[in-house]
């Protein structure tokens, strides 16, 4: 029942929001204020919950023939790592690079 008469509030803030321009700065400033900002903390709460549950650590490595193809080495480096390559989460065709995987 809360949730409802949350949303009729909101509803009933947008709708005068629409009908005249002498109220709409002070509208919006409230709207941010009351639903946005609580809920992009919400969305960052959410987030860190999920990270903090997360493991980190990497799937095992299984060498599959249709994965990471070489037919020409990449033109940077030593042409096996991509441009973007990061040695925690992509592995090379032999496997992960760091030996805590």
């Amino acid at each position: 029942m809360a949730a409802s008469a949350s949303s009729m509030a909101a509803r009933r803030v947008l709708v005068a929001a629409s009908h005249g321009q002498e109220g709409g700065v002070k509208t919006w400033k409230v709207l941010t204020f009351v639903l946005a900002l609580p809920g992009v903390a919400v969305c960052m709460i959410n987030a860190y919950l999920k990270m903090t549950a997360h493991s980190h650590g990497a799937p095992e490595f299984i060498p599959y023939p249709h994965l990471r193809i070489r037919t020409k080495p990449w033109p940077w480096g030593d042409g096996n790592h991509s441009l973007f390559h990061n040695p925690h989460t992509n592995p090379l065709p032999t496997g992960y690079e760091d030996s805590h995987h």
